[in-house]
Formats: C-alpha cells, structure tokens, sequence
C-alpha cells in the first residue's frame, strides 16, 4: 500500500482512485514510448526511411515483413497517442497552477518554449523527426482555445483529421492523373549522400541536419501537425472530464468510435493501416502512396483509441497490474526517455559513435529498440525511486514555475 492512503475512509479511497487513474495515464505514456521508438529507429539505421524507396541492401523477404509490421501497427499512430496525452496533461497543468494560486498562461508559455528550445536542439543535435517543437508551437494554439466549448473542439479535431486527409487524397489523385513516374533515381541519391555525411564526421552530422531541417519540418508540419493537433483537442476534451481519474474513459472512448462500436473502430484502423503498410512495401508510385496515407491519416485515430481502450482495461486486471508498475515509471519521465532513445540510436547509428547506419537489417533495428526500452523500463524505476523528476523534467518544470523544485524525492 502507498503510504499517505487509508482505504478504511472514503475520502482516501476516492484519492487513491485517482492517485491510481493518473498511473495508468503514465502508463500510456510508457507505452506510447515504445511504439515511437520502434519507427523512429528505422530512421536512424537507414537514410532511406520515409523517402518512399527501399534500401536496396535490406530487400529480402524478412526485411519486407519487418518494416510492414513497423508500418501497419507502429507508425503514424504512437505520435497521435502522445499528442492525446499532451492534451490530457494540458488539463493538469490548468489545475496546478489554480491549486498554486498562479496565472496559468505566463507558466503555460514558458512550458511551452522550453519544449521549443529542447525540441530544436534536439532536431539539430540528434534527430530531425522531432515532434517536440511542433507540439510547443501546436500548444499555443491549444492555449488559445482553452475556454472553447467541448462540442467546438469535438468538431474542429474532427475536421482537421477529414481535411488533412483529403488533401494528401487530392494530391495522390492529382498524381495518378499526370503520370508521375516518380523520383526514384533522385531520392536513391538523396540517400546515400544523406548517409555519407552522417557517417563522416559529428560536424557533418549536425550539417546534414541543417540542410534537412527545413524540408523535415515543412513534411512534420503538413503530415503529422493537423492530426496532432486534433488530438490535443481530443485530449484537452477528455482532460475536462476528468476520464483518467474515475470510469469516464470506457464511455468517452466508445462514443468515439465509429457508431459507439469499438470493435468497428478497431477494424476500420486496421483497414487503413493494413493499405498503408502494404502499398508502402509493394512501392506502387508516389500516387498510390498518398493515397494510401491519406486512407491511414483518416483511420488511424481509430487504431490510436483502440489502443488507450484495450490498455485501460487491461489496467484494471492483475497482468495488468504488473505491467502499469513497470510501464508508469517510464511514462513519468517520458521526455528525458524520449531524448535518451535519441542519444542512444545517434550514438549507435551515426558518426557520433559506432555508425553503424546502412549496416543493421529491420530486424536488428527492432531487437534493439526492444532492448533499449527494457533498459528504459529499468532505469526508470531505479531513477524515480531516488528523483522526484527525471532529469529533463525537472529542468522543463524550473522553467514552467520560474524556480528551483527539488530534485530529491520526499518520504512518503
């Protein structure tokens, strides 16, 4: 038992409900770790990722499979899970600033340019995926919209999601009318400079960073931005209710699925995932391939809930139990693990360490993933036993407060 709780009064039952509702919501964010991992670290051990043709070394059979699992189950829904959750956590920080007596705003702002600061850093440094400045810039437009009604956020992440998703259609088709035959032999030259110059030096890897920067956010902005956003008005909504801190999750989540039918919205995510994956390993033409992100942008969201769904009620069994325990910590100090999988894929992949990009098949790509999350699992559990916040945490929360909290953890 926690200390602090005793079960035998109601008000501490009622804490304890909540206090456990907000390690699930860790929890989430433990898993939501892992699936960013496991796309992520395809880009890292190979330039060829994302750039819609294969890599001619790892175009066996396995490699195939491997890299379609990652698409049909991992990619494009793992960012959605985190983007729900930072909307979720907006709602938190609403409260702890009232319960602190301060303005939430000023604190709110300079949250958010801390996470600018650390998301350009690390987009520079370390990896130009980074999801971190487009979450600061997306959370002030959540900022802005923080007193609109919960019907209006409702529709407008509705929209964003059929409007994002319509224009990557139009495009596909527009493609498929002209015959675009691609840019096959361009993008294949685009690769193997791009892993020449990370494989050259740490200077040049910061260099090809800059060069890509632009491109990358300008793809990050028009693919992942609008669905992200979405979802911080899914989670702002969800936030409101309180869905983590009591049962409002199981019927908030199914009304959101398409007919109040999980089941549905589960297999409608799977459809569009299933297209993606597949049309992406078969290398149909730029067309097709649109098309085919254009079907997953829109059902995706499907799948994301589904996961939160199943999560939440494996939560409340024993298995379940055990994997919140070591899940939670993690998802805790999400953003010192988020920038620590960097590091370490930098250190491993690139010429800040073994370089090894070009050189680790998908399959080897996955098992280390695996193996660094498990070492993530660990090392978050021994941390927070000792810390009261994981490093990068603490440094962001000094900013948000504009004071020192305590690194240590309290008794009790």
């Amino acid at each position: 038992m926690l200390p602090g709780f005793d079960p035998s009064t109601s008000s501490m039952t009622a804490d304890f409900s909540a206090f456990t509702r907000l390690l699930q919501l860790d929890a989430l964010r433990g898993f939501a770790l892992l699936g960013i991992l496991m796309v992520n670290i395809g880009a890292f051990a190979s330039a060829y990722f994302g750039l819609g043709v294969g890599d001619p070394q790892f175009a066996g059979p396995l490699d195939r499979a491997v890299r379609w699992v990652v698409a049909l189950l991992f990619e494009t829904k793992f960012y959605l899970l985190f983007s729900f959750l930072f909307g979720y956590s907006f709602t938190l920080q609403m409260d702890s600033a009232e319960r602190a007596g301060k303005p939430f705003v000023p604190r709110m702002q300079r949250r958010l340019l801390g996470l600018l600061l650390l998301g350009l850093a690390h987009a520079v440094l370390l990896y130009l995926g980074d999801i971190l400045s487009t979450y600061a810039l997306l959370g002030l437009v959540l900022l802005a919209l923080r007193g609109r009604s919960d019907a209006l956020l409702l529709r407008w992440a509705r929209r964003l999601i059929a409007l994002t998703a319509l224009a990557w259609a139009l495009l596909g088709v527009l493609l498929l009318m002209t015959s675009s035959s691609g840019f096959a032999p361009e993008l294949q030259a685009q690769a193997l400079a791009a892993q020449q110059a990370y494989l050259e030096s740490p200077a040049s890897v910061v260099a090809q960073h800059l060069r890509e920067l632009p491109s990358t956010l300008g793809l990050v902005w028009l693919v992942q931005g609008p669905c992200a956003l979405a979802m911080f008005l899914l989670g702002r909504l969800a936030g409101g209710r309180r869905w983590f801190e009591g049962e409002g999750w199981r019927e908030g989540l199914r009304r959101w699925t398409p007919w109040g039918r999980p089941a549905l919205g589960l297999a409608l995510g799977l459809l569009g995932s299933l297209g993606y994956a597949s049309v992406a390993a078969m290398a149909l033409g730029d067309g097709w391939t649109l098309l085919a992100l254009a079907l997953d942008l829109l059902t995706a969201p499907f799948l994301t809930l589904s996961y939160v769904l199943g999560l939440m009620t494996l939560f409340q069994r024993p298995a379940g139990g055990r994997l919140l325990a070591w899940l939670a910590p993690a998802g805790r100090m999400a953003l010192s693990n988020y920038l620590l999988q960097s590091l370490v894929c930098a250190l491993v992949f690139t010429a800040y360490g073994l370089g090894q990009m070009g050189q680790v098949a998908p399959l080897g790509g996955v098992l280390i993933a695996l193996g660094l999350f498990a070492s993530q699992l660990c090392l978050s559990r021994w941390w927070l036993a000792r810390f009261a916040y994981g490093p990068v945490e603490w440094l962001l929360r000094a900013l948000t407060l504009a004071s020192w909290p305590s690194m240590l953890k309290r008794p009790g």
